[in-house]
């Protein structure tokens, strides 16, 4: 089916802030991610700062910057100032006009996010609908937690289905139980993220409780049979065999049979800055590919069948 005569009722929208074509990460196959915004963590080690907020952002590439000063007179609010070399924002004052983004020559403002109905974002993913035909991808809804907007979530993912679409959504699973149970129908692969066992030190480095997740994580398994379990690996909050050990009985006691070792790197950390934040996981070395080979065999050794990535 063409995206010209993509049929949709719905007007829901829905905040994006990134479609990301020909990944083969997120999913099997070839497939379009939809990176939806907002986040009820915040996760001190999150390479997607941009993607907390429920709210469009004003981003900054401050590294390309020439401080020609063009931005810093178009600003109608006056937001902007030059100081110590490189410019600086007053957010409270930005009220998101575009100015700045229209008088740079060099491409370093933009805003992050952008409000789509389900109709226009079917357009855009139907435009490969060939690779994933092909390759046995399909469409990936990641984040920001997509639970965030849960009536746009669903909604999408009917109308992939719809279109016979494979369907997969990545989740921090601190998310509403009946909009979860609601949605498990329409979802083919839902990849659900479990951080840590210990509820004291889940709250400190991500900002809630584990608890909700520990029994949204009892739904998905008995809702969903294809729900992985995705583990981020960070040094100083979860890179040991016990803590690990800890995560692995539990989804095996629910009765997930897939795990996916998530190695942390620091690709994220230079948007801290564009956005006007603070970065909170400095200084901390990333976890090797070795320390977290071990934890594979631990994972196959009770069972599960395990990866590194994915």
């Amino acid at each position: 089916m063409s995206e010209s005569s993509v049929k949709v009722k719905s007007n829901t929208e829905g905040l994006v802030f990134d479609i990301q074509r020909y990944s083969i990460h997120d999913g099997p196959g070839i497939r379009s991610i939809v990176f939806f915004k907002g986040c009820p963590l915040k996760c001190k080690w999150c390479s997607n700062p941009e993607s907390q907020s429920s709210n469009i952002q004003l981003f900054h590439s401050h590294n390309r910057c020439k401080l020609c000063g063009r931005c810093v007179e178009m600003c109608p609010k006056n937001a902007l100032t030059i100081t110590n070399n490189e410019i600086n924002i007053d957010r409270n004052l930005c009220d998101l006009c575009g100015a700045c983004i229209d008088v740079c020559l060099y491409n370093n403002w933009r805003n992050v996010g952008k409000w789509y109905t389900v109709k226009e974002i079917m357009r855009e993913l139907l435009k490969d609908e060939k690779f994933f035909v092909t390759s046995g991808g399909g469409i990936t809804i990641s984040g920001g937690e997509p639970f965030q907007q849960k009536k746009f979530l669903k909604e999408l993912l009917e109308e992939c289905n719809n279109m016979c679409l494979n369907t997969a959504v990545e989740t921090c699973g601190y998310v509403n139980t009946s909009a979860l149970k609601n949605t498990l129908p329409f979802i083919d692969i839902l990849l659900m993220d479990l951080k840590h066992m210990n509820e004291k030190k889940h709250l400190e480095w991500t900002g809630v409780s584990n608890k909700l997740i520990l029994k949204n994580w009892e739904v998905a398994a008995s809702n969903c049979k294809n729900t992985i379990c995705r583990i981020p690996v960070l040094n100083g909050f979860n890179n040991t065999e016990s803590e690990i050990k800890e995560i692995l009985n539990f989804i095996a006691s629910v009765g997930i049979k897939e795990a996916h070792f998530i190695q942390y790197h620091r690709m994220g950390e230079g948007k801290y800055k564009s956005l006007g934040l603070e970065y909170m996981y400095d200084n901390i070395p990333v976890p090797t590919y070795k320390q977290i080979e071990k934890y594979l065999k631990i994972a196959e050794g009770i069972g599960l069948k395990a990866q590194i990535g994915g």
